[in-house]
């Protein structure tokens, strides 16, 4: 269940002579003062505006997840090195297909071979990057991977699918702006003046902050003997928060 918290934040003005639009002069006993009010242009109601910045934020579970997966080899020579990784990357990517990870959501990553900086040996590494769409099998996607010989599974980011990014987009560009009508009404209030309408509205940010969730070097073996056991790695998150900014403009009048 998403929990929507609603925020607004001030840097909200009045543009515009508010004691003008009441039509009210002040009187200070002075001739010359006086004069130059009557002659004064009136502001005109174009000028008019309140306003406002505001925020909305959500907070709600995620439905996709993403991870590295990584091999390190160490041989004799490059091409030892290169022929090992060709087998081991064989390996991981039929696990990838006995754990239902379709291709398109399996990316190459970075494939390096290299001297060893301190000896005569060669090491290397090979990458993927992965994309899940069920969050609750991230822990035996760690165990199937690691299994097959996976030395290296980096920090895993629970976020959201495209499609439920831009429904919580909508809702919480609808919360924020919710949000500004409730300060520009209040601002209204205080200064005895009614909202017209909306002159101007412009988005500044909405974003989304992934949760995430480590599988450390010190867990891989635990992982390894979970899977032995027949059990899977139970690996949680946090919630995904979307956030959205705006800034609205808002013409008034004065209330009669």
């Amino acid at each position: 269940m998403d929990r929507r918290r609603f925020i607004a934040v001030s840097a909200v003005g009045a543009v515009g002579t508010l004691a003008g639009c009441t039509g009210a002069a002040q009187e200070d006993g002075s001739q010359n003062s006086a004069d130059s009010t009557r002659g004064a242009a009136p502001e005109s109601a174009a000028e008019r505006s309140i306003e406002v910045r505001a925020n909305g934020e959500i907070e709600t579970e995620p439905d996709e997840a993403s991870m590295h997966v990584g091999l390190e080899v160490t041989g004799d020579s490059a091409d030892e090195v290169e022929t090992e990784l060709a087998a081991q990357a064989e390996e991981l990517r039929a696990a990838f297909e006995e754990l239902g990870i379709p291709d398109d959501d399996v990316e190459s990553g970075r494939y390096d071979v290299r001297p060893e900086r301190d000896g005569t040996d060669y090491e290397g590494s090979h990458s993927f990057h992965l994309t899940i769409d069920d969050v609750d099998r991230v822990g035996d996607v760690v165990d199937g991977v690691t299994a097959v010989g996976a030395d290296d599974v980096g920090r895993i980011n629970f976020g959201l699918s495209d499609e439920r990014r831009a429904e919580l987009r909508d809702d919480t560009l609808a919360h924020a702006l919710e949000n500004a009508d409730e300060e520009a009404s209040s601002i209204a209030a205080d200064r005895d003046v009614s909202i017209t309408g909306t002159k101007s509205v412009s988005t500044r940010n909405v974003d989304v902050q992934p949760a995430t969730a480590d599988a450390p070097e010190a867990d891989m073996q635990v992982a390894e003997d979970d899977t032995a056991a027949g059990t899977s790695t139970e690996i949680e998150s946090g919630p995904v928060v979307v956030t959205a900014s705006v800034e609205v403009a808002y013409g008034f009048e004065a209330i009669d």
